[in-house]
């Protein structure tokens, strides 16, 4: 933290307290693009409170915002907290909250001047930079893969011939497996140096300032595991397989099944591993979001995050009487009470639809099909018709989720294979009439979600 930041920090307001008949006030930390906007927002709605969005908008951009749409510049965090400061003096706040990795560490930083209960901005950092996270983790002896890290500038060869192998090449602050790459020769090694080179050249990161992990690739198999953290103690949400392998070159995520098949000696090494990697960066408060790879060795983590599992995949969890896992969060940072943060006895999977080619999404058939398959309660196409569609390392999205429900795990991950198996995607090769090749794509904007 820098000494303004530093600054900020220490000049807290008092906690907002809300009158008797006062509506508690949350702010809602997004960008236009995210996925998560429209569920919390809901979510704080059905629990009858003020919602105001901080949206993440650039300098200069003159647009007519609702007054229930604070705009912010997420990449000025000091500036943001001064707007946010400002803000609260005339209407307090009691909660402030990211939807996801895109504002984590402002909704800290935020939290702390206003003095609400938050994970430390020390934290938030290390959960967002995979360096911080790493070196942490490794001081606290959590098991985690043999790190390295190297500047943009190195020298690929140089760096190539200094590695072992396999190794994964990762960048420290994108998310979603963008730029994650693996390598098992050094040819290979120079060739993922170069892409995640560009990739990162790409989203604006400066070359002379900018590096990145090199990491053991870990055999096994992976799981997620969504949990809520209280004083430091872990409560597990869901914990998630995956039951399709992620060996490489590149790591795109397909299925998520819970509950998990794992014996329960596994799943509670799981559980201790994660709750060991959050002491080890200082998360205390509020959702996480980790990744583990597990093998005869047991849980290794791979990363943990301070927020609460992205795209659309919350929806197949669900808490007690029909509560979602964003009513449970605002509930947690808000004080409320918690029901119960037992989930709904049946097994649930999500699939993220991979992009199998780039090119330009022409068309989807197949959808009222995939509807129809016994077990499937969803099936949602986020990726918009005509735009470019970018695959991993470089992209950031999926075509869309398709949802399942049933009365054992491996029935839901049949039910959510034979709905994909339905669905036919018309992508045309895009013209290179625009250098749209790094550009994610996008689903629609939420700021009409504040109306």
């Amino acid at each position: 933290m820098d000494t303004q930041q530093s600054q900020l920090a220490s000049e807290q307001l008092p906690a907002s307290r809300p009158s008797a008949t006062e509506r508690k006030r949350v702010l809602l930390l997004m960008t236009p693009a995210t996925y998560r906007g429209g569920a919390f927002v809901s979510a704080a709605r059905r629990l009858d409170l003020e919602v105001v969005i901080g949206l993440d908008t650039p300098p200069g951009l003159v647009a007519a915002w609702p007054p229930e749409v604070l705009t912010l510049d997420f990449k000025a965090p000091e500036e943001a907290v001064q707007r946010i400061r400002a803000f609260a003096r005339q209407r307090p706040l009691q909660a402030v909250l990211s939807v996801d990795d895109s504002a984590v560490e402002l909704a800290a930083l935020a939290s702390e001047a206003l003095g609400l209960p938050c994970n430390s901005p020390a934290a938030a950092e290390a959960a967002r930079d995979k360096y911080v996270m790493r070196q942490r983790m490794a001081a606290g002896g959590v098991p985690c893969p043999v790190f390295r890290y190297f500047p943009l500038t190195a020298d690929p060869a140089a760096v190539a011939d200094a590695v072992s192998y396999p190794c994964v090449l990762k960048p420290l602050r994108l998310s979603g497996s963008r730029g994650v790459i693996r390598a098992d020769t050094p040819v290979e090694f120079v060739t993922a140096f170069r892409r995640l080179r560009r990739i990162l050249l790409a989203e604006g990161f400066e070359e002379e300032s900018s590096g990145f992990l090199v990491e053991d690739f870990i055999p096994g198999f992976e799981v997620a595991l969504e949990g809520l953290l209280t004083g430091g103690h872990l409560q597990v949400l869901a914990l998630f397989d995956k039951p399709d392998p992620l060996d490489g070159p590149f790591f795109e995520e397909t299925i998520y099944v819970t509950p998990s098949r794992l014996p329960p000696a596994v799943q509670e090494a799981i559980r201790s591993c994660v709750e060991r990697a959050a002491a080890s960066i200082g998360l205390r408060e509020g959702p996480v979001h980790a990744e583990l790879r597990v093998n005869e060795h047991g849980p290794w983590m791979l990363e943990i995050a301070g927020r609460s599992i992205g795209g659309l995949c919350s929806t197949v969890l669900e808490f007690g009487a029909g509560m979602c896992l964003e009513e449970l969060i605002l509930r947690h940072a808000l004080g409320l009470a918690l029901p119960s943060l037992e989930r709904r006895p049946e097994a649930a999977g999500v699939m993220m639809i991979p992009i199998p080619q780039a090119g330009i999404l022409k068309g989807v058939q197949g959808l009222e099909e995939a509807r129809q398959v016994p077990l499937i309660t969803g099936v949602e196409i986020t990726a918009p018709l005509n735009n470019p569609l970018v695959p991993l390392p470089e992209g950031a999205s999926y075509l869309g989720f398709i949802f399942a429900r049933g009365q054992s795990p491996a029935a839901v991950e049949e039910a959510l294979r034979a709905a994909h198996r339905c669905l036919r995607f018309d992508i045309r090769r895009e013209l290179p009439v625009l250098n749209a090749a790094l550009r994610p794509t996008t689903p629609p904007t939420v700021a009409e979600q504040a109306r």
